[in-house]
């Protein structure tokens, strides 16, 4: 055979495998899940229908005029307050974010905690110069919760939230469910987060036994809620409302959840209220615990003016002014009017901070005035009131007893050099 004829023979003998081609499998088309059958009850209730790529969620929107009262205060005082914080330029816990919107935020629960808790209701509430606008997203059940979280716009536009107990509940129930659909929505953007039960609790800190946010309403607000329903109510009417679709008891939980919202508007009025231009109708306790939670966020300058104003007003009435001012003036070395304020303070005050006074006044009379007889003095005295104080903590006492004492041997070495110990 010649050697062409090998040559053909071969390449018959040769099977070209065809080029494969890997199937191009199409993505799965997203199911938006149905609308809900009780979708009519609710649309009479007073709800309306948004739809987006995710399904379906349910919604109010109420439209408030600058002039709507809320208790004593007028939603149009925010416009004011918001102005004021612009104008003071405070590097505060309750100043707002002014690159970013103001918006006032609540929800309702499933429960408490746990990845099964869901949330069930978000309200909103924006201001303009023409109008407040409240607007409440309600969830149709678990299979539109894309769809419920998408349409805040969480994802979307950064706000500076103001919320009550917020940080601690809200918002981290927000990321929870957020981390539960995250396959498929948005990324949940960072907020400025401002806290009011914070706040509260800061500025009426002595001043009030709880704080609720019904209790704040009533007692700084001037808000009383008539035919409110209990917050514990509202996840059994919600699973009601979906379960069997009856939505008008439901419009309760809306309106308890709107009273919420529209209180920490007057909220955020009365507290900016109190922080800024020292609201004449604050008690002196209130002052004080401003100025105190000034000296915590290292402004001296504005706590020491504040906490002035105080003692000019109320003198020794308000031992704990005097208290807290004895630091300031400490600081800045002005240490005999360091001494007449802690004076002042021992003598008016009760449980530990009586105790820390007593302490100021022996170290300043020890290291700055020399005068260890005094020092020693008071060092006893501390001692004293240590052992006879009922409502002070037996880990306080243990603590500080043996800084007395351990002061005490030091004294009475320089005061008595050979005396035994």
């Amino acid at each position: 055979m010649s050697y062409e004829a090998k040559m053909m023979a071969m390449k018959k003998l040769l099977k070209k495998k065809a080029p494969q081609v890997e199937a191009i499998t199409p993505a799965p088309k997203r199911e938006t899940p149905p609308s809900p059958s009780y979708e009519k009850r609710w649309l009479s209730a007073g709800l309306t229908k948004e739809e987006n790529e995710y399904g379906v969620v349910y919604k109010r929107t109420v439209v408030y005029k600058p002039n709507h009262q809320h208790g004593n205060y007028s939603l149009s005082g925010l416009l004011d307050t918001v102005e004021r914080w612009r104008k003071s330029e405070e590097i505060h816990p309750l100043a707002p974010d002014f690159t970013k919107p103001l918006v006032f935020f609540d929800t309702e629960t499933t429960g408490l905690k746990g990845t099964g808790t869901l949330i069930f209701l978000m309200g909103f509430i924006e201001y303009t110069e023409e109008a407040f606008t409240l607007t409440q997203y309600v969830l149709p059940g678990p299979d539109h919760e894309a769809a419920f979280l998408y349409a805040t716009n969480l994802w979307k536009t950064p706000m500076s939230i103001v919320m009550y107990n917020g940080k601690s509940f809200d918002m981290p129930q927000v990321q929870t469910r957020w981390t539960m659909n995250r396959n498929v929505l948005p990324q949940l953007l960072k907020h400025t987060e401002i806290d009011l039960l914070h706040g509260s609790k800061r500025i009426w800190k002595n001043e009030m036994d709880t704080f609720k946010l019904t209790a704040v309403e009533e007692e700084q607000l001037g808000f009383f809620r008539e035919g409110d329903i209990p917050g514990h109510m509202a996840p059994i009417i919600y699973q009601d409302a979906v379960k069997n679709g009856r939505a008008e008891i439901l419009m309760k939980v809306l309106l308890h959840n709107e009273w919420d919202i529209l209180s920490l508007v007057t909220l955020y009025i009365r507290s900016t209220d109190l922080l800024l231009q020292g609201d004449v109708l604050s008690s002196a306790n209130a002052q004080t615990n401003i100025g105190k939670w000034y000296t915590d966020l290292k402004s001296f300058s504005r706590s020491k003016d504040i906490l002035m104003d105080v003692i000019e007003e109320y003198g020794v009435e308000e031992p704990k002014a005097h208290f807290h001012i004895g630091f300031l003036l400490k600081k800045e070395g002005r240490h005999s009017d360091a001494i007449d304020s802690f004076e002042i303070a021992s003598a008016g005050l009760a449980g530990r901070e009586k105790i820390i006074a007593f302490e100021e006044l022996a170290k300043l009379f020890e290291h700055k005035l020399k005068e260890p007889e005094k020092a020693l003095h008071y060092t006893k005295e501390a001692i004293r009131h240590l052992r006879q104080d009922p409502d002070i903590t037996n880990r306080f006492k243990v603590r500080m007893g043996n800084v007395f004492n351990h002061r005490e041997m030091r004294l009475r070495k320089k005061l008595f050099p050979g005396e035994a110990h």
